[in-house]
């Protein structure tokens, strides 16, 4: 069929045609989103789970839902570009960057004393970060009373920037809404000040609503961090359930009049695992193989072998090629339980090894995303179907 009409949309982060089995989540965000209009704040919202379950597409409808109701929103990807060199950028740099704009949307002539003093907050805390920053709003703010956002402490310049732009932004009857994904990227003091800081806006109720996604570790980090941390609102994101499954497959194809045959959805269903990601790869191959207006189970099983080679020389090898060859070692002797863990002490039976003398390399592959720890003394991958892409490669 004609790619340029396919409505299946792999890729991170991207909005399938159908987004199904969050309902949930999305309609506790928005009684959250009513509650904080009526001055009530709520605690926040922390979305975890494997790769590839639609962490980032929910993040990212929570956003919509909010600026549908005109708030201001500041999404951003924590400890994005931070490695080696100049390019790291911390907390506060990506949440003042990611202010500027909405408070440059909402800039008028007839602004109010509590907006103008949250310009000139922002400015200040711009200049903790950046003291050669430009930023001016198009108004003179040489008057205005504010600042103090530039204090160096992480925790007052966060309570301080997240207060006054909140506050502002009740007088136009309206909220904050900070997102942040990956949020197990944290720094430990960054994640501590977040926790700090949602409590305070809780307490206090500012009219501001947070909500984190990160991998399965994100809830005991934030436990970590603060014990009050343990009353935020957990969402553990999983894969669809079997119906759910069907109808993301099904629901885009029918709006563009084309059908699939029970057998072809039921072989898609199953090979993806019912991950949103891999529906959205399987489905878009099945797809441009297909040809008239039915996706058959030729054109499925089609699909999902092209699907799969895809995923292979992408999503899953980005994450191999990251990991050193003692790395790769470990991971392929968690294998055989394919994703559902393993002791660490078993591992290292396998390697021939202590659990001590592998202690770096589990660390560094957990700091990298690739696996994480679900209990004591047990590791998994973050990845749903790595320990099948391992086991197909040669060493």
């Amino acid at each position: 069929m004609d790619p340029v009409r396919n409505p299946y949309v792999p890729g991170a982060g991207r909005k399938p045609a159908a987004l199904v089995g969050r309902d949930a989540t999305i309609k506790s965000w928005h009684v959250a989103l009513e509650r904080a209009e009526r001055s009530v704040t709520d605690q926040p919202f922390v979305l975890y789970g494997l790769r590839g379950v639609g962490k980032t597409v929910l993040l990212t409808q929570l956003r919509h839902d909010a600026e549908a109701r005109g708030w201001m929103t500041a999404q951003l990807e924590a400890g994005s570009s931070r490695g080696s060199g100049s390019a790291n950028k911390s907390l506060r740099m990506l949440l003042g960057e990611a202010l500027y704009e909405p408070l440059s949307d909402l800039v008028r002539p007839n602004a109010g004393a509590r907006f103008l003093k949250a310009l000139k907050t922002a400015l200040s805390f711009k200049a903790s970060y950046d003291a050669t920053g430009t930023w001016t709003f198009g108004v003179d703010l040489s008057g205005t009373p504010g600042g103090g956002a530039d204090s160096g402490i992480l925790d007052t310049d966060l309570r301080k920037i997240i207060k006054d732009v909140s506050l502002a932004a009740r007088d136009d009857g309206i909220g904050l809404a900070v997102l942040i994904d990956e949020a197990q990227e944290l720094a430990e003091e960054e994640l501590t000040t977040m926790a700090s800081v949602t409590q305070a806006a809780a307490q206090d109720n500012w009219p501001v609503l947070f909500a984190f996604a990160g991998l399965p570790s994100l809830p005991q980090t934030f436990a970590e961090a603060k014990s009050y941390s343990e009353r935020f609102q957990y969402s553990h994101i999983e894969r669809l359930d079997e119906q759910d499954a069907e109808e993301a497959l099904a629901k885009p194809a029918r709006d563009a009049d084309v059908e699939w045959e029970s057998s072809a959805l039921a072989h898609v269903v199953e090979a993806s695992g019912r991950y949103p990601y891999f529906l959205q790869q399987f489905g878009q191959e099945a797809w441009n193989c297909a040809n008239g207006t039915v996706i058959t189970l030729q054109d499925a099983t089609l699909g999902v072998a092209k699907g799969q080679q895809l995923l292979d020389n992408g999503f899953f090898r980005a994450r191999w090629d990251r990991a050193t060859a003692k790395e790769k070692r470990y991971m392929r002797a968690m294998c055989p339980e394919g994703d559902a863990g393993v002791g660490s002490s078993e591992v290292a039976s396998r390697m021939e090894a202590t659990i001590n003398s592998l202690g770096p390399t589990r660390a560094q592959l957990i700091h990298k995303g690739l696996i994480y720890a679900p209990d004591h003394g047990v590791v998994a991958f973050t990845v749903p179907g790595m320990a099948d892409f391992i086991a197909r490669q040669v060493d």
